[in-house]
């Protein structure tokens, strides 16, 4: 069961743990946010020497159209928000269907 009415900065510090939140005030079904980290990868036609290349992290949205849009970005009053949820495994296969 998700952990709830937190603020951002509660939120902000279980996205760096792996972990996924979400508002309770959000109007989408099942949206959630996640940090996503990439491996280092070879990434052919634009770095012609083969070596690798190093991409930043980013927060991810899974949308109410159960697909993953990488950017995300927090609003003002989502930083001012104290209804957001930490949440459990069990929350996140739920949003999944």
């Amino acid at each position: 069961m998700a952990e709830q009415n937190k603020t951002f900065g509660e939120a902000l510090d279980a996205l760096m743990q792996g972990r996924c939140v979400r508002r309770a005030g959000w109007n989408g079904k099942g949206m959630f946010v996640y940090r996503h980290v990439f491996a280092p990868a070879s990434v052919p036609g634009v770095v012609r020497d083969g070596s690798v290349v190093t991409f930043a992290s980013n927060f991810v949205l899974f949308t109410a159209q159960k697909v993953h849009q990488p950017g995300w970005n927090a609003s003002q009053p989502d930083m001012h928000a104290t209804d957001w949820e930490i949440l459990s495994e069990e929350d996140i296969l739920a949003s999944q269907h």
